[in-house]
């Protein structure tokens, strides 16, 4: 597999768009991926990890990822789409702060979801274990960030330091 492109090569690309920020979707994003984050863990919780599910749990975490990935992407004013977009947003994870293996890592999971998608790729318990730690930790990193900046917006907003645009 090779090493992803930095994101400033999908900006010139036009894979990645400029725009304004987009706070109701980046909003909705982020509470789907909550609903998704929890229902994971209560599927986890009852039934466990094996061969036979290991699928199912790595698609959901790469989903899940990847909407708090967009809904950051938008707060600040980037949207992706077509042919490489998957590829443009984990990209950005290194504007988020994340090191370069917790990038190739992400990049794995999404090389593995095409391959379940298009090519049947099966994949094992063991390998969902790790992805399924990874998303743990990157969901406290992140939520709490994105927690924090809606905070900061909402208050901006109620002191009248921003002005809410229709």
């Amino acid at each position: 597999m090779k090493a992803i492109k930095k994101f400033e090569e999908f900006l010139k690309e036009g894979i990645v768009k400029i725009q304004n920020p987009n706070k109701s979707r980046a909003e909705f994003l982020i509470k789907s991926a909550k609903q998704s984050y929890e229902n994971l863990f209560e599927n986890i919780n009852k039934i466990g990890i094996r061969d036979n599910n290991a699928n199912d749990y790595v698609k959901t975490c790469y989903d899940l990822l990847m909407e708090i990935v967009r809904a950051k992407m938008l707060l600040k004013g980037y949207n992706a789409s077509g042919i490489g977009a998957h590829e443009s947003e984990v990209s950005f994870m290194r504007e988020l702060g994340f090191k370069e293996t917790e990038v190739q890592f992400v990049d794995q999971m999404r090389y593995f979801r095409n391959g379940m998608l298009y090519y049947g790729t099966m994949l094992d318990s063991e390998y969902a274990k790790k992805v399924i730690s990874f998303t743990k930790e990157f969901y406290q990193k992140v939520n709490n960030d994105l927690i924090n900046q809606f905070k900061d917006g909402l208050l901006d907003l109620k002191e009248g330091k921003i002005k809410r645009v229709a």
